[in-house]
């Protein structure tokens, strides 16, 4: 994957430079061509001569150095670029980035290059909430830069959250994932994600913790390999992927409808998301009060099996399904995979650490039709999302030749 590309790590200013050392190291072993660009302030942190010795390749960090320099330092590093990774990116550099600041060498790269560009922040718990520094990822994101998300844990400042430099494999692997191909072009690819809300009165409803991140992150992945995506998506706290289009629903009755309106235009469908199984019979018009009396009694009805739905249409289209369990994984996986008439089925026991709701990874169980079944180990959502991409590809591969 890295063998003969050109890789710009960024290191800007904070405890957690320390491990972009080991990062160079990852890419270097994997094949890349490494040039590190150092802020002032990292270099209060670790030394440049760190990077060249692991990097093999001098480390830039002025702007203007005429006597190193036989071309504009900023454009020729942005030029030969195929990805630059940002590792730590500080709330600073994502900040001046997203106003179209460009006042150092890094960010003067930043501006000019036209490589994709992975940022994996770390800060302070409280700078990484802070909404202007999310106002400015979110931009960020709109705009098509990547970011890959702090993880929770005890930082240096102290202080317990999110924050942390996710560890270098990780990082690796998100880069892995922006060089993938463009084999998804031409293929229209939809996809559900999150939860559904189903209302009880105008205040309360039923739902569950999906989180929407691993339907998310297949979508930003077809997304990144040229696929037309539709997302289909319950209510989450997530920004928006850059997708060809973006359909927001509440309920699973508004979810059907959606996808049945939209699935024949797809080729490939990933059915991601957590939909409700039931629905009161009844939504109050006003807030349900508490009363001194008895708690009332809800009345449930089932809701639509959207995924068996799909199954009855299943023809030439690759129709890929989820199944969250917290026992039986194998048989319950297996028999859903039968009734729903799936080509696969990505099954997850959530009660496992790493594998539960909103949380940055996954260890999944794969299930094909015909009968095989492999365990992945854990890893990122971004990274099983271009694997269960790969599955699919290589799926309808076999149908093609078959």
């Amino acid at each position: 994957m890295f063998s003969g590309k050109q890789v710009v790590i960024g290191v800007c200013g904070g405890i957690a430079a320390y491990k972009a050392a080991e990062l160079v190291r990852l890419f270097v072993k994997a094949g890349a061509e490494v040039q590190v660009v150092m802020t002032r302030n990292a270099a209060e942190f670790v030394t440049p001569l760190t990077f060249q010795t692991l990097s093999g390749n001098p480390v830039h960090c002025e702007l203007f150095n005429l006597l190193q320099e036989r071309e504009i330092g900023h454009i020729s590093l942005a030029d030969r670029a195929d990805l630059m990774v940002i590792a730590p990116a500080t709330a600073n550099l994502v900040g001046k980035v997203a106003s179209g600041l460009a006042d150092d060498l890094l960010s003067t790269t930043l501006m000019a290059t036209r490589a994709p560009v992975l940022f994996a922040p770390a800060m302070n718990v409280n700078m990484y909430e802070n909404p202007l520094y999310q106002r400015n990822q979110a931009t960020l994101v709109e705009l098509g830069y990547h970011f890959i998300e702090p993880v929770v844990g005890e930082l240096a400042c102290g202080w317990q959250g999110k924050g942390k430099l996710p560890e270098p494999e990780a990082i690796l692997e998100a880069a892995r994932g922006l060089l993938r191909p463009a084999d998804l072009a031409g293929e229209t690819v939809l996809v559900t994600a999150g939860p559904t809300r189903e209302e009880i009165d105008p205040v309360r409803y039923i739902s569950n913790y999906s989180s929407g991140k691993m339907g998310y992150a297949i979508a930003a992945a077809a997304a990144r390999r040229g696929a037309r995506v539709l997302l289909v998506s319950g209510p989450t706290c997530l920004p928006r992927p850059a997708v060809a289009e973006f359909i927001p629903v509440t309920s699973a009755v508004e979810m059907r409808d959606a996808v049945m309106n939209r699935v024949g235009e797809a080729g490939m469908v990933f059915k991601a998301a957590a939909v409700a199984d039931y629905r009161p019979i009844r939504r109050a018009e006003r807030k349900i009060k508490k009363g001194a009396g008895e708690a009332p009694l809800l009345e449930l009805e089932r809701n639509p099996d959207i995924l068996a739905e799909l199954g009855e249409l299943n023809g030439s289209r690759l129709l890929i399904g989820f199944a969250a369990e917290t026992d039986q994984l194998v048989a319950h996986a297996a028999a859903k995979l039968k009734a729903k008439n799936l080509d696969l089925i990505v099954a997850n026991d959530v009660t496992r650490e790493g594998a539960g709701f909103d949380v940055e990874t996954n260890i999944v169980r794969l299930l094909y039709r015909d009968g095989r079944n492999l365990e992945l180990p854990q890893m990122s959502k971004t990274a099983l999302a271009d694997r269960l991409l790969d599955e699919a590809l290589e799926i309808k591969r076999q149908r093609s030749e078959g």
